[in-house]
């Protein structure tokens, strides 16, 4: 019985330093990108970047985007808890639909909450406001990590996989469709790793204490694959922005095509390795917080 509560014990040690990592890294973003005038510049160099070749993925974007509606977030919140359901995981369909309904309304909250001064840079959207975080990269996000929480362990993977692929796409369709800037993209997801981190803390606390936990669950393999991509994707976006920066005071519309390349390809990576890094964390948890024998 010790073993077992100092298991959950330190689960529930790992969790909360999760929200508060991802709470913090969310004020970073937001300070950084809104409140300062290099932040602000590269949003708007990544935004002006997504022209190039624009025209040739018009198309998949629109589609990406257009299906995720308040009608598709219904029904796909809708089968999450059905599958949870299915499973006779009561607690887990409660907490997966909590995930997604916390995430969505914290995102909409924060959206509309806070204010982005106008420092001059951003002038063709000084007018649109605050942006930050993305609605639509939010919805994604949380649907993805909700479906890994309800998925039996044998699928986990694959739907981490899946998962995550889905919502990094939707997160640069934002900004490829010119809807949100790349910050927005990443706020949001950072959005959806607190409300999943909150979301293991209540499944651990609902946790029968006779639950077995099968360490053949763990997928650490995978969880580090996705974990060593995101690091990746985020070590190229700092490379492609660290070389930007240099150019920093110049008007983005006056930047050469390699710039605009530079800050869109580097947002677009920073954008896909901040999912990879939350799904990775995601996965490497969830097996002891949906353990395969509830007791």
């Amino acid at each position: 019985m010790r073993v077992r509560e100092t298991a959950r014990g330190w689960t529930a040690v790992w969790l909360v330093v999760l929200v508060l990592a991802q709470a913090a890294a969310f004020l970073l973003v937001w300070r950084v990108a809104v409140h300062t005038g290099l932040g602000q510049w590269v949003d708007t160099v990544a935004l002006t970047g997504n022209r190039i070749g624009q025209d040739r993925i018009d198309e998949p974007v629109d589609r990406v985007l257009n299906a995720m509606s308040v009608v598709s977030l219904v029904v796909a919140t809708a089968v999450i808890g059905f599958i949870a359901l299915m499973r006779g995981r009561i607690a887990l369909a409660i907490t997966a639909t909590l995930l997604i309904a916390g995430a969505n309304v914290t995102t909409q909250l924060l959206k509309h909450g806070l204010a982005r001064p106008d420092l001059g840079i951003d002038l063709e959207r000084v007018y649109a406001g605050n942006s930050l975080p993305s609605g639509h990269t939010t919805v994604a996000g949380s649907v993805a990590v909700a479906l890994v929480l309800v998925l039996p362990a044998k699928v986990r993977v694959v739907g981490a996989f899946v998962g995550a692929g889905y919502a990094a796409v939707a997160g640069v369709a934002t900004l490829s469709a010119g809807w949100h800037r790349p910050s927005d993209a990443v706020a949001a997801f950072l959005v959806v790793g607190i409300w999943a981190a909150l979301a293991g803390l209540v499944l651990l606390v609902t946790q029968r204490e006779r639950a077995k936990i099968s360490s053949a669950d763990a997928h650490r393999v995978a969880a580090a694959v996705l974990g060593v991509a995101g690091v990746l994707a985020l070590g190229v976006c700092a490379l492609a922005l660290n070389w930007l920066v240099d150019l920093r005071g110049t008007d983005p519309q006056e930047l050469g095509r390699r710039a605009l390349f530079a800050g869109y390809a580097g947002s677009a990576a920073g954008i896909a390795g901040t999912m990879g890094v939350v799904m990775a964390l995601v996965l490497a948890v969830v097996h002891r917080l949906v353990p395969r024998h509830q007791g």
